[in-house]
Formats: C-alpha cells, sequence, structure tokens
C-alpha cells in the first residue's frame, strides 16, 4: 500500500460511494481522464498537490495518476478534509494521501514537507501554502519544478506578491483567473456552497435577516446573490469603489463595516484579506449575530479580538458554532472556528461546477509539462478554458452558434464603418 497519513482506512467503503457519486456530476473531467489513461502525458511525472481533500479533488487526483502522474495529496485546509475519502484514495485508487479533519498546525505543515520531500516536477495549491513552504524552506528543490497550479483567489495574491518580490523562482498559472474557473467556482459554487455550510451549522432562517457580506468579488456576488434570492435584506461592504458601486447597482445596500456591524444578523466574510471584522466591529454588533467566514485562510474574522472581548466562551454549543458572551452579556456565535464555511460545515462546491475547475486544472498540468516557461504568473492558454466550455455545454445538451466567414472577417478588419 502507499504512504499514507489519514484518520482510518476502514472508512474507505462510504469515501468510494461518495468519489463515485461525484464522478457521475464531472463529465468533462472524466473524458479527460479517459484520453489521459490512453496517452500517457503525464507519465513518470511526480507531482505534489495541496488541496481540499473532497470527494471532486478526488476525481482529479484520479485523473492525474490515469495519466502516468506519481501523486501525493495533502489537506490545504486542517478542517476540508473528508476522511472517508482520503481512505478510499488510498485503499482502493492507491493514491498517496496525508490529510485528517481537524489536523493540528504541525500535523498540516508536516503533511505539506511530506509533499515537498517527494521531489515534486509540477505542484498544485490551493492558497500557497505549499509553493511557499517550498521557497522558504526548500529552496534546492525548485529547480526540478517545471510549473505550479494555483487554485485560489487567496493564493493568487500571495504568488502574485512573490513575483513583484522577486521571490518567486517557478513559474505558476493563476488557475483561479481562469474564466472557465472564477466565473462559476466562484461564484455559483462559493455561493451555493457558503448558504449550505451556514444553514447546516445554524439552521438559520434567512427570509427577513439582514445579511452582511464582506466583499463583492466572484464569490461575494455569488454568496450576495443567492441570500436576496431566499429573501434576506443583503447589505454589502466593501473598500473596492467599483465593486461597491456595481454592489449597489445590483440592488444591495452598501455601508461601511462599522455601520453594518449595528444591524447585521449574520455576518460572512469573502475577501482574501485579514481582520475584515475586528474589535470595533464586535462591539457594535446586537445580541445573537452569527459571523462566519467563506475566504481561504482563518484571518478574515480576528478571533484573538473576540476572545478577548469575551468573558466566556462555550464550545460547540451546536456542531460547528462556537458562543462568545461579552462582558455585557450580548453573545456572538462564531461558525466553525473561522474556517472555510462551506468546507468545514458542509461538503464544499457541487461536483458539477468542479468539473470545469479541475479540468482546468488537468489540461493545465499537462500544458505546463509541455512547454518550457519563465518565471512569473501566467495565465491559463485561451485554447483550454474554450476546449473546456464547448466541452461542458456538449455534456448539458446545448449546442451555440459559430461564426460565417462573412463574420470573421468584419470581427478582423477595420475598413467597415456606418
Amino acid at each position: 500500500m502507499v504512504k499514507h497519513h489519514v484518520k482510518d482506512l476502514n472508512l474507505a467503503p462510504q469515501g468510494k460511494k461518495r468519489i463515485e457519486w461525484a464522478d457521475n456530476d464531472m463529465p468533462v473531467l472524466r473524458k479527460i481522464r479517459e484520453r489521459f489513461e490512453k496517452d500517457q502525458p503525464l507519465a513518470g511525472m511526480r507531482m505534489s498537490a495541496c488541496l481540499h481533500v473532497t470527494a471532486e479533488t478526488a476525481n482529479l487526483a484520479r485523473t492525474l495518476k490515469a495519466g502516468g502522474a506519481d501523486l501525493v495529496l495533502v489537506a490545504s485546509n486542517p478542517l476540508s478534509t473528508q476522511d472517508d475519502v482520503a481512505a478510499s484514495l488510498v485503499k482502493d485508487y492507491d493514491i498517496s494521501v496525508f490529510a485528517i479533519r481537524g489536523e493540528d498546525h504541525k500535523t498540516y505543515y508536516e503533511h505539506i514537507r511530506t509533499a515537498i520531500e517527494h521531489n515534486p516536477q509540477i505542484t498544485m495549491d490551493d492558497g500557497a501554502d505549499l509553493v511557499s513552504t517550498l521557497h522558504a524552506e526548500y529552496p534546492d528543490k525548485l529547480k526540478n519544478v517545471k510549473g505550479s497550479m494555483e487554485e485560489t483567489t487567496t493564493g493568487i495574491i500571495r504568488l502574485r506578491a512573490m513575483h513583484r518580490d522577486g521571490a518567486l523562482k517557478i513559474p505558476v498559472f493563476a488557475v483561479n483567473d481562469a474564466e472557465t474557473k472564477y466565473l462559476f467556482d466562484n461564484r455559483y459554487g462559493t455561493g451555493q456552497s457558503t448558504v449550505d455550510g451556514i444553514i447546516r451549522a445554524t439552521d438559520f432562517l434567512v427570509a427577513g435577516k439582514k445579511v452582511v457580506v464582506a466583499g463583492y468579488g466572484w464569490c461575494g456576488k455569488g454568496f450576495a446573490m443567492r441570500m436576496k434570492g431566499m429573501g434576506a435584506n443583503v447589505i454589502v461592504t466593501e473598500v473596492h469603489p467599483i465593486r461597491a458601486l456595481e454592489a449597489a447597482m445590483d440592488g444591495f445596500w452598501v455601508m461601511p463595516m462599522s455601520e453594518a456591524a449595528k444591524i447585521g444578523d449574520l455576518f460572512v466574510t469573502i475577501t482574501g484579506d485579514i481582520h475584515v471584522i475586528r474589535k470595533e466591529h464586535f462591539e457594535r454588533m446586537k445580541d445573537g449575530a452569527i459571523v462566519a467566514n467563506s475566504g481561504h485562510f482563518n484571518v478574515e474574522i480576528n478571533i484573538d479580538d473576540l476572545e478577548a472581548l469575551a468573558k466566556e466562551k462555550h464550545e460547540n454549543v451546536r456542531n460547528n458554532v462556537d458562543e462568545y458572551v461579552l462582558q455585557d452579556g450580548r453573545r456572538i456565535f462564531l461558525l466553525a472556528q473561522g474556517r472555510l464555511i462551506n468546507l468545514a460545515a458542509a461538503e464544499g462546491h457541487p461536483a458539477s461546477v468542479m468539473d470545469m475547475s479541475f479540468a482546468t486544472q488537468a489540461l493545465t498540468t499537462e500544458y505546463a509539462l509541455k512547454n518550457d516557461l519563465p518565471v512569473a504568473v501566467h495565465d491559463v492558454p485561451a485554447e483550454i478554458e474554450n476546449w473546456i466550455s464547448l466541452a461542458k455545454l456538449e455534456t448539458m445538451g446545448i449546442q451555440i452558434d459559430e461564426l460565417t466567414e462573412e463574420q470573421k472577417q468584419y470581427l478582423s478588419s477595420w475598413e467597415m464603418g456606418t
């Protein structure tokens, strides 16, 4: 059996059922897996992936292995691992996994170092913890890495900062910035799964409540849209004037967090930044306010501030809910320890939307191996996105028009005016 560190291999039967169920809704990735199995484009390549270990990710791992990759998979968040899926990947699919739900900080980074010690030629990341650790602690291994794929907004922010500072030493692809990813995964995936996680954790009735959405990027847009559709009065807080304007014209209230804190029933951070909700906001919140995060890292809510303000803390008053009692008796409920609510309290994005994201990951990996790329943060090639989009439409039974030769000529010319 491959090397591994998972909770319990006896969980594998249930994990296999989840993997197979997700695979039913991932036809584009399945099509790629069939070609990879035949063509072996990743033959002999050592790969290390730091991703959320879910049923959907399992099908990406199966695709990479089918293509010939020698893969090690570790978790990109301590609370996002589905232990039965991790067990099944090891036992049923012979893929090396190091991930346990609830693993502590030390174990989390031990697993990441195990992935790096695999001496990867290709890496995948969701938040850039693997790549940043590789650069900081294993600079001698960088020369072997042909490329890396980054899955999330937070990771892209970190990688662009590394490149700007001259610290980045390998080519990386901003998979998150691909339209086949952020327009669908971020908007529809995060939007729906964030709602799912909050309701599972709290049994919260959305209709009539004031829901504060911190951040109006694609994830924030998706979540705000769904809250509005379920009857909430949605308030958006932003620091970007264009996004604030867009939120206002989409019909949402827009105000500073200092004002929203006074009236919100539910607060959700989806920004990718640090301490979006902090002491001065907690001090203004009303009794019973619920606070959750759907950004990648657990830094968007300043939990230290909340701890300092509280005279009492009651853990797990409900699964994934901690109660903080402030000095004046007001209660604030923190969900999932401030970690990704959609994965900590639910199952993450639906498989159908991850079909496109992970198809983009798989094909971009193949592209990275076939091309010698300069050190930079690269965009996913348009031909990959177009192929995935057309393939997805085909699986949905949707046909679209094609440009005529006359139309192509018109779009490429300048002579014809009014």
